[in-house]
C-alpha cells in the first residue's frame, strides 16, 4: 500500500485554509497493522508558493502563517516517532525511515563553482565525502530516530546519493527544457542502490 502523505502530520483543510497540523498525525490510522513501514518526509519541507500543498501551520494551538521550515521538520517527526513508539510491535512491523535524499543545484557545494545546477553531469563525484557537507535535515533525523524507544531502521542514502552529481534527469527528463529537475532521479540509477540497501536490512 502506498499512503502519499508528504509530511507524515496531518493537513487538514479548516475555514481559514489548509492547515498543517506539527503535533497531530490522525492519518497515522491507515499504517497500523503493516508488516513494513517505510517512511521518507523531507523532500517536500521547503516547498513555497503554489507547490506548498498548506496555507498555515498549527502547533500546539497556535496558529502561524509559517515558520523556520527545519524547525518544522523536527516537531513533525518527533509527532511520527512518539506515533511508531505508541503503536508499531516491533514483534509484527518491521520500521524504516528512508533518509534525505539530496538535490544538486549549486556546484560551488560539489567543488565546481561554474557548475550552476547538475546539467551536464556525467560522473560521479570521487571519493567518499562531500565538500559542501551533509544536509542540516540528516542530522534532525538521526537526532529524533536515536530518541525513539522503538527505532526505526535509518536507510542512509544521502551521501552516496550527494556523490551521484550525474545521477538526476536535469532538463532531460519528461518535463524537457521548460524545467530543470535537480532533486529527482534517472531510473534506472540511484534509486536502485536504495532498493539493494532495503533489500539487505530485511534479509
Amino acid at each position: 500500500m502506498l499512503d502519499r502523505n508528504e509530511y507524515l502530520v496531518d493537513v487538514v483543510m479548516e475555514k481559514i485554509g489548509r492547515v498543517l497540523k506539527l503535533d497531530s498525525i490522525q492519518s497515522g490510522k491507515l499504517w497500523t497493522g503493516i508488516d513494513m513501514l517505510i517512511f521518507n518526509t523531507w523532500h517536500w519541507w521547503n516547498r513555497r508558493g503554489p507547490t506548498q500543498p498548506w496555507d498555515f501551520i498549527e502547533y500546539r494551538g497556535a496558529i502561524k502563517k509559517d515558520m523556520d521550515r527545519m524547525q518544522a521538520f523536527e516537531i513533525a517527526l518527533n509527532t511520527w516517532a512518539e506515533w511508531v513508539d505508541a503503536n508499531v510491535d516491533p514483534s509484527r512491523s518491521q520500521v524504516f525511515f528512508q533518509g534525505i535524499s539530496p538535490s544538486h543545484y549549486n556546484g560551488t557545494l560539489w567543488g565546481e563553482p561554474k557548475a550552476k545546477s547538475c546539467v551536464g553531469q556525467k560522473q560521479p563525484l570521487l571519493g567518499t565525502t562531500y565538500p559542501g557537507g551533509l544536509p542540516p535535515a540528516v542530522d534532525v533525523v538521526k537526532r529524533v530516530i536515536s530518541k525513539m524507544k522503538k527505532p526505526a531502521k535509518l536507510l542512509d542514502v544521502t551521501l552516496l546519493s550527494m556523490l551521484r552529481k550525474d545521477g538526476h534527469p536535469s532538463i532531460y527528463g519528461l518535463s524537457g527544457s521548460t524545467g530543470l529537475d535537480c532533486s529527482h532521479w534517472c531510473l534506472a540509477g540511484v534509486p536502485d542502490t536504495w532498493n539493494e540497501l532495503l533489500y539487505n536490512l530485511t534479509l
